[in-house]
């Protein structure tokens, strides 16, 4: 049995709130129609003195006792569907109604009486014209209730045959007609805005359903890439701690070439990784802005020895001007925004250069990255921001990057409040703008630098403790930390670690760093791992983690445990300044 279409469940609803509607005014107009009734038969056997009227109050007494079969509808649990058997019965209740109104000029309208024929003619136009409003949900409704009384009406007036009933009964039928048509537009409107309602409401049902759809894909793609992130960066991360401990012993001699080509190959993929732990780190919320007033000069210099080489080798001009402006940002993250600017300036410019200038507007710097390149068409501007979109790049040529870059832009342009703005021409060049609030200057500048290179060779432990389960890892650390100098032992999960802390400390002996992997082995949590191992065995013992997690959740985790962590795969320099830093001060 197929399902019913959008159009099929929106007629339904219609229905349904239609009856809703006629049933809402039942009993009111239950009590103001018997109590009519009553009145009219009263004042007509008053003045007339016809045994009719009774007659037709005992037919109107007998619909009257036939609306508590109405209210059953208030009783039904399953009303809302079966809105249709509803809608007939009170489409038949309506008929009777109206009959037994339209069988009054027949039973009790006196012939020679004009004043009391045009009373009851009156009556039965005004309860035409207050009932009418509220039948108007449906039209068959309208028609049931109308119809019969004027009929009635209308054949009685024209029995009587005379110039006055004539004239009496061309009224009513111009009454009726008038009637019709403003209930047929009334109706026409309410269900056209019924319609309208529930068209609206299932729009917004399907949006719903695909933003939760799409909701749900990103989850997915956020899940996928962190498990696949976390698989490559193991085997890399050992490749990086092997080739560096091969570039030391190969030193000096002519292999050396091919040794620094593999850690060349190797950055390039570890760039490529870290590139998308940026995005999930954004998105985790782990990074955050330390917003301070800066000269624009120190995020701007830093950036022409990081990509000039890039631009020669591109045979580009790289040009960034200086500035005496202040501005109130994170002078990192602003670099590290700028930067993808330019490295994307780099990629799509054959010809020219790559010009970095800023503007001071008023209270705002503008900060404008020119290229000279291929340009962006305009159907393709309001995509460029999207995670792994590439403009004229459909073969997914590497040396183009992943198409991360700008998204990064906008996630960083987000966290610092800082827009960015976008105007390109195809075949001429882009220009990205970044708005930064303007400062003004500080009497004593406090330079933003780099954090110096620590001499790691000089600070590093004597003893470290290895705690990772895949022992490529631990094998190629261990070999690694040899080639410095620095003695290590390995342990797979926590039980080991516990036991080669427990040897450590009866041989007196101990360590002076436990370095641990995020995700042990059966889904251990080696965050939580290293806590209680310090909790049980040293509180001060430095901890250090190495992982390839890329989850945001983990991450956000990570960050608030305020452990230092490197992400794998681990550039040799920077686990050399890290150990530096875990040194006991003895440490030679």
């Amino acid at each position: 049995m197929s399902e019913p279409d959008a159009g099929d469940l929106t007629r339904q609803r219609v229905l349904r709130e239609q009856v809703a509607a006629l049933y809402a005014t039942a009993l009111s107009s239950t009590v103001a129609d018997a109590v009519l009734a009553w009145c009219v038969c009263a004042l007509f056997y008053w003045q007339l003195r016809d045994p009719m009227v009774f007659v037709w109050l005992a037919l109107h007494t007998i619909q009257v006792l036939r609306y508590p079969l109405i209210h059953a509808y208030s009783r039904d649990p399953q009303a809302a569907s079966r809105s249709a058997f509803w809608a007939r019965r009170q489409w038949r209740e309506l008929l009777y109604y109206s009959a037994t109104w339209g069988l009054a000029p027949w039973l009790f309208m006196p012939a020679d009486d004009v004043p009391m024929t045009t009373l009851l003619m009156l009556i039965m136009l005004g309860l035409i014209s207050g009932g009418v409003s509220s039948v108007a949900p449906r039209w068959a409704s309208v028609l049931a209730f109308v119809l019969p009384m004027m009929t009635g009406l209308i054949s009685a007036l024209l029995w009587q045959g005379d110039t006055t009933h004539l004239f009496l009964a061309a009224c009513a039928g111009i009454y009726l007609a008038a009637t019709l048509h403003f209930a047929r537009r009334q109706h026409t409107l309410l269900a056209a805005s019924l319609r309208m309602r529930f068209e609206k409401e299932a729009l917004a049902e399907q949006l719903e359903q695909q933003m939760a759809a799409t909701q749900r894909a990103s989850e997915e793609k956020t899940r996928f890439f962190a498990a696949a992130s976390h698989d490559l960066r193991q085997p890399l991360h050992a490749i990086a701690l092997f080739g560096a401990v091969i570039e030391r012993e190969l030193h000096g001699r002519a292999a050396l070439v091919h040794a620094q080509r593999l850690m060349g190959a190797v950055r390039s993929l570890g760039t490529s990784l870290d590139t998308m732990l940026d995005v999930s780190r954004l998105d985790a919320g782990v990074i955050e802005a330390d917003v301070q007033d800066v000269p624009l000069n120190t995020v701007l210099q830093p950036l022409h020895p990081s990509f000039a080489s890039r631009a020669e080798d591109r045979e580009l001009q790289l040009r960034i001007r200086a500035t005496p402006a202040w501005v109130r940002t994170d002078p990192h993250l602003l670099q590290r925004l700028l930067g993808n600017l330019i490295e994307n300036a780099i990629k799509y410019t054959p010809r020219g250069g790559v010009l970095v200038v800023a503007r001071p507007r008023g209270k705002r710097v503008w900060i404008d990255v020119v290229d000279t390149g291929i340009g962006i068409s305009p159907e393709h501007t309001d995509r460029v921001f999207d995670e792994f979109y590439q403009v004229d790049n459909p073969g997914r040529d590497r040396t183009r990057g992943l198409g991360i870059g700008l998204s990064i832009v906008r996630r960083l342009s987000q966290l610092l409040n800082h827009p960015v703005q976008l105007r390109s021409r195809l075949g001429q060049g882009t220009r990205f703008r970044v708005v930064v609030p303007r400062v003004r200057p500080m009497p004593e500048p406090t330079l933003y630098s780099r954090p110096v290179a620590l001499a790691a060779s000089h600070a590093l432990p004597r003893r470290v403790l290895l705690v990772d389960d895949e022992a490529d890892i631990t094998d190629a650390l261990s070999a690694f930390l040899q080639a410095w100098g620095v003695a290590s032992e390995t342990a797979r999960d926590e039980d080991g670690a516990a036991r080669a802390l427990q040897g450590a400390a009866e041989r007196q002996q101990p360590f002076d760093a436990l370095l641990c992997d995020y995700r042990l082995a059966e889904g251990t949590d080696g965050l939580a791992a290293t806590q209680r191992l310090r909790a049980r065995f040293n509180p001060a013992l430095p901890v250090l983690l190495i992982t390839g997690e890329t989850a945001p959740e983990r991450l956000q985790r990570v960050r608030d445990s305020g452990v230092p962590v490197l992400f794998k795969p681990v550039d040799p320099d920077r686990l050399l300044q890290a150990l530096a830093r875990l040194a006991p001060p003895s440490a030679p």
